[in-house]
């Protein structure tokens, strides 16, 4: 049985996630809700819960100035927030899991599932951490992104990445330092994190950092050279936008 609290501003919320947690994960205990973030480190300090249920837009004090009064991490969280764009990003970038509002009783018992892997796989929440500096750094290249493998989950700065390769719903991403990781994400979702750091979509399989390429190569079909000399296809649908993002120098 895993201990948990509620924590959101709005009382059918905290309804709705209880009645769906009782019927579909009856292993969550719930010990406690609060409907802002004041009252919940009250709770959160005397019950000391395995996972955490965090609306991010409270009154007083957000589920993030709260997090911040919270460190170390002990504990799962899963976000509960409004379409805010921005967060949303940054929990992308550390593979926190978050869901928005109204409340979908499968994702719920999706992200729960996937919590109590990671609750009795460690003690120590490195994802939030992660958050947390992602949140506070202003500086793009300072950026870092959560791969989770099999093995480990490796933060990256997004500028260590060279290339991403589809396969099916997997993606190996290629870094600067000759490894390779497989992520269990499609290449679609890297696609969206990183194309605000100088990544180029040139082909169905292909995700490519414009800082490593080389030059646009015209025989026998195009493609990018990469510094390191790899070959990148690019697909005659993705041909213009590559060619418009080298000579912007994105």
């Amino acid at each position: 049985m895993i201990e948990a609290i509620i924590i959101d501003d709005e009382k059918n919320n905290i309804e709705n996630i209880h009645s769906i947690l009782r019927k579909y994960c009856p292993y969550i205990n719930i010990v406690g809700t609060a409907l802002n973030g004041i009252e919940a480190k009250k709770i959160i300090q005397s019950k000391k819960p395995g996972l955490l249920f965090l609306d991010i837009q409270m009154p007083g004090l957000t589920g993030i100035e709260l997090l911040k009064e919270l460190q170390p991490f002990e504990f799962e969280v899963i976000f509960i927030t409004a379409y805010d764009q921005y967060a949303i990003q940054a929990f992308k970038f550390s593979a926190v899991d978050y869901l928005l509002k109204p409340i979908d009783k499968d994702e719920l018992v999706s992200a729960v599932s996937r919590a109590v892997e990671r609750i009795e796989s460690k003690k120590h929440n490195i994802h939030l951490d992660h958050l947390l500096q992602v949140l506070k750094q202003q500086n793009k290249a300072d950026h870092r992104i959560a791969l989770s493998t099999l093995k480990e989950t490796r933060f990256v700065f997004t500028r260590e990445i060279i290339y991403c390769e589809s396969s099916n719903n997997y993606t190996t991403v290629y870094l600067e330092t000759g490894e390779h990781l497989l992520v269990s994400k499609p290449i679609f979702d890297f696609e969206e994190l990183l194309t605000d750091y100088g990544f180029i979509r040139c082909h169905q399989s292909f995700l490519v950092n414009l800082q490593y390429v080389r030059s646009l190569k015209k025989s026998d079909g195009d493609s990018l050279l990469l510094q390191n000399n790899t070959e990148i296809p690019v697909s005659r649908a993705k041909k213009d936008a590559v060619k418009k993002a080298l000579n912007n120098g994105n």
